[in-house]
């Protein structure tokens, strides 16, 4: 199960800030992105304020 990140993101940076493997990057449309080496661990989604990752 992969996690994304929805319109409601602030781009804050706190979910890169928290990954562990950095797999969240600042995409071009100025929102956070989850890349392919995300390996699911959550921690992002506990690390976002506005609850803007979710689980696919």
């Amino acid at each position: 199960m992969a996690r994304f990140i929805t319109d409601e993101c602030v781009a804050c940076g706190a979910c890169a800030d928290t990954c562990p493997v950095g797999a969240i990057v600042l995409g071009d449309a100025g929102i956070y992105v989850v890349t392919d080496e995300c390996v699911d661990c959550g921690a992002c989604e506990d690390g976002c304020p506005v609850g803007a990752i979710k689980a696919e």
